[in-house]
């Protein structure tokens, strides 16, 4: 675990806030005027809130944007007696927002932050405003979802990778070195914008694993799409109404090599079919580290419209 008020050389200047009523400490940031309209950001494997360190300024002089790290990621505990499937996940982040009371949400999902999201949102629609997917999967009850995330799974080369791991039991022992392979993994999952790479970026994303035991949550999400332990909610009809009448946004960067644009972006038109999708070329998995500028630009803008 990362220490509390760690900054990474000031690139992370958020005052560090925990909540116990996920049963774990659980750490999050919470920027911007208590007042305002939420804006609840979800990141995935294996990031953490620093995913989002240039949206919160650029949306909390009038929105309260609230960045959480799930469970064994980021300035979160890792508690060794968890399971870390994606159940596990809805369940901390609806402790989180109801602890909060946090209402009037639009979601910014990123990686396993949509199924997340999409999770809480299914419990939960009457606490959403908006729906913004960033190269984020909206698994909502689709009738095509599995057929889809295996198709997917067969093109992308970290998912081939977790299932010959899992296989051979490489899985464990090498995620369980995050701390020293964090760029690979990176890489594997792919980004396109190498300036980004300092020192403090790869100090930000290693030290949450500095240990085996700090990597049980990459370790968890990894295995439970191997061993098909992540469990996939469908929501009830009023669910399904509410969320489908919300306004909603894609911004799918074209590159990503993890999660295809062709597999997952009509899973989001099934629910959202008018909605606008912004596909970005030339733009990775980590699309808020490869445009961050153009992302936050198109989400202050959607929020403003809608």
């Amino acid at each position: 675990m990362i220490q509390s008020d760690a900054t990474f050389d000031g690139t992370f200047p958020f005052t560090p806030h925990f909540s116990t009523a996920p049963g774990f400490r659980m750490h999050y940031v919470d920027e911007g005027p208590r007042d305002g309209e939420v804006v609840l950001c979800l990141h995935g494997e294996p990031t953490w809130g620093y995913l989002f360190r240039h949206l919160v300024p650029a949306l909390s002089a009038t929105q309260r944007v609230v960045v959480p790290d799930h469970m064994g990621f980021g300035k979160s505990a890792t508690p060794a007696q968890r399971s870390y499937w994606l159940q596990d996940h809805v369940d901390n982040l609806e402790a989180l927002v109801l602890a909060l009371d946090l209402t009037d949400i639009t979601l910014v999902m990123h990686d396993f932050g949509g199924p997340v999201g999409m999770g809480f949102a299914i419990r939960h629609p009457d606490r959403i405003r908006r729906i913004i997917s960033a190269n984020g999967p909206t698994p909502f009850g689709q009738s095509d979802l599995f057929e889809r995330v295996t198709a997917n799974a067969l093109a992308s080369p970290w998912f081939q990778w977790i299932a010959k791991a899992e296989a051979n039991g490489e899985l464990e022992p090498v995620l369980g070195q995050l701390g020293f392979n964090i760029l690979s993994t990176l890489k594997l999952n792919g980004f396109e914008n190498n300036a980004v790479i300092t020192d403090a970026w790869l100090a930000a994303y290693g030290a949450p694993f500095a240990r085996p035991g700090d990597c049980l949550g990459a370790i968890g999400w990894a295995r439970g799409f191997a061993t098909g332990a992540h469990r996939f909610d469908a929501p009830d009809p009023a669910a399904d109404r509410a969320i489908r009448s919300r306004p909603a946004l894609a911004i799918w960067g074209e590159a990503d090599r993890t999660l295809h644009a062709e597999y997952f972006l009509p899973l989001f038109s099934a629910i959202f079919p008018a909605a606008p999708v912004r596909r970005l070329a030339g733009v990775g998995h980590y699309c808020l580290e490869d445009a961050p500028e153009k992302i936050g630009g198109l989400i202050a803008e959607f929020i403003l419209q809608t």
